[in-house]
């Protein structure tokens, strides 16, 4: 891509660089580590789930016993497998005889590494099977029916109950939606654990369940084959069950998940050890099902100021960019996010958002960019509400972005009703037919506001992200470097649930969702 804002690409080399050093520091540590989700999501690859008596997740049971016992160093797959071969039992039977107390799989004799790998063998295979067949799918369902431009239009339903839901994302789809997120409920990333089965009580959103993912799923697909147009769902992987959803996510065939790297530190003060263990293996099971990933760098703009904190947006997505390499993930699934989230009462704001938005589609020419509406400086006032977001979408189609999570009207007002999401597709489609190819045909001034606007922010990332290098990404969160948040290493919820890995620990997923995705 020839850069229209004439950015210095030795610079943004140098970014990358920077961010990579970043990235293999983190990644140096996570390597040592696993954590309870990590270890509960590797109980749900070998098909370990449902509830006991006391409606408590059997991967939650499994993982709680052997952390009880002091041996979670091992790994959940080491006391598994083993069990697999001295019981003569499925993962899943080995599960129900410790929730009911008729089983101590950590006093059983210790079988060589070689048996207790041909055990697991079986279940590693079935469940890798599934996730591939899930991808495939996708890209059948793609080949056939095809699907909407890009810029994505991308909607949100938030009823809290899944049926609801439903009847919601259909009636979206059939406006023009092209990919509907089901918000999860408010304060579920603070659970350590997944609730089971269908449900209809959420409060701001929906529990995210495999359950509630199949079903929408299902209704997606029911409606994609009326409309003859693919609609990718997406839900949310952040948190402290970070990779236990993405799972659930793959096994049913979700298409985009919110997975970023440091959005549960700064927003939902979950510790930073344990987030960086559980992005990896989240990203590794995403980048595998082919799953896109949206970032959450649109939230620094939420608590810190837009012009003066752009460049901590895109010292993010660097990171973020080089996380998710080491994930296995490609630039074609990284839905890097960035937001119109200018004060309106800004002189040139619309330039400066064009600048930040051009600059970002430079620099990650691949990347099926995921930008955000206008939510801060959102009033209720419904008829400017609309008019912002009617210079977001400008923006959205003259620089190309690749999803473009649509403002409502009635933002700060209410969650959206039916006619929001009308009245925001409406707007977005008229704008994006109208404009549609206004990128090719404008060129930006020389040293004008919009190319002096992009070298800023590149040149105030590259020194945050020197900062960072030089600290590391723990220091660097410590001292409030994004989004003027700062936390502790540790701080935060679910550090207690972080393991340092012993000799005996297995995870093959990894290896054989690196080697195939």
């Amino acid at each position: 891509m020839q850069s229209k804002l004439d950015l210095d690409f030795q610079r943004v080399e140098h970014a990358r660089s920077l961010a990579s050093d970043i990235a293999n520091s983190v990644q140096n540590f996570a390597d040592n580590y696993t954590t309870v989700s990590v270890e509960r999501t590797l109980c749900r690859l070998i098909g370990i789930d449902g509830v006991d008596s006391n409606e408590i997740p059997l991967p939650n049971v499994v993982v709680d016993n052997l952390k009880s016992k002091g041996v979670l160093a091992d790994g959940v797959l080491f006391y598994i497998g083993n069990a697999v071969v001295n019981c003569k039992l499925s993962p899943q039977e080995i599960a129900t005889q410790i929730s009911l107390d008729k089983l101590d799989i950590t006093k059983l004799p210790i079988s060589s590494t070689q048996d207790i790998n041909n055990a697991l063998s079986p279940y590693v295979i079935d469940s890798i099977s599934k996730i591939k067949q899930n991808r495939e799918r996708r890209e059948t369902y793609i080949e056939k029916l095809g699907e909407g431009p890009k810029p994505y239009l991308y909607v949100i339903v938030a009823t809290g109950n899944i049926y609801e839901d439903v009847v919601q994302a259909q009636a979206a789809a059939r406006q023009g939606a092209d990919v509907i997120a089901v918000i999860r409920t408010t304060g579920q990333s603070l659970l350590d654990y997944v609730p089971y089965g269908a449900t209809t009580e959420g409060f701001g959103g929906t529990f995210a369940t495999q359950e509630n993912f199949r079903i929408m799923r299902n209704a997606l697909d029911q409606v994609g084959e009326e409309l003859g147009r693919y609609i990718r769902l997406c839900n949310y992987c952040s948190g402290l069950c970070m990779p236990e959803i993405a799972v659930m996510g793959a096994l049913e065939g979700l298409d985009v998940m919110l997975n970023d790297a440091l959005y549960g530190i700064l927003f939902r003060d979950i510790n930073m050890q344990r987030t960086l263990v559980d992005q990896f293996f989240s990203r590794v099971i995403n980048g595998f099902a082919g799953v896109i990933i949206n970032t959450g760098e649109d939230n620094y703009l939420t608590t810190a100021d837009a012009y003066e904190e752009a460049h901590t947006v895109l010292a993010s997505d660097f990171i973020n960019e080089q996380l998710a390499l080491l994930a296995g993930i490609p630039e074609e699934q990284m839905g890097l996010g960035h937001a119109f989230e200018m004060d309106p009462e800004l002189e040139n704001g619309f330039l400066y958002e064009i600048a930040q938005a051009q600059m970002t589609r430079e620099i990650f020419p691949k990347a099926p960019l995921k930008y955000m509406p206008p939510t801060k400086f959102m009033t209720g006032n419904i008829f400017k509400g609309h008019i912002q977001d009617a210079l977001f979408n400008i923006i959205g189609i003259w620089t190309n972005q690749g999803i473009q999570l649509l403002g409502m009207p009635t933002e700060a007002v209410h969650t959206p009703f039916m006619s929001d999401r009308y009245l925001a597709i409406e707007n977005a489609k008229y704008i994006f037919n109208n404009m549609k190819n206004i990128g090719d045909e404008i060129e930006y001034k020389d040293g004008g506001i919009i190319k002096s606007r992009a070298k800023q922010v590149l040149d105030n990332a590259i020194i945050t992200l020197e900062k960072i290098c030089d600290k590391g990404l723990f220091t660097a969160l410590e001292l409030g470097l994004f989004g003027d948040v700062k936390r502790s290493r540790t701080g935060g919820k679910g550090l207690d649930g972080v393991v340092e890995k012993s000799n005996n620990y297995i995870n093959p997923f990894v290896k054989l969702m690196k080697r195939e995705s």
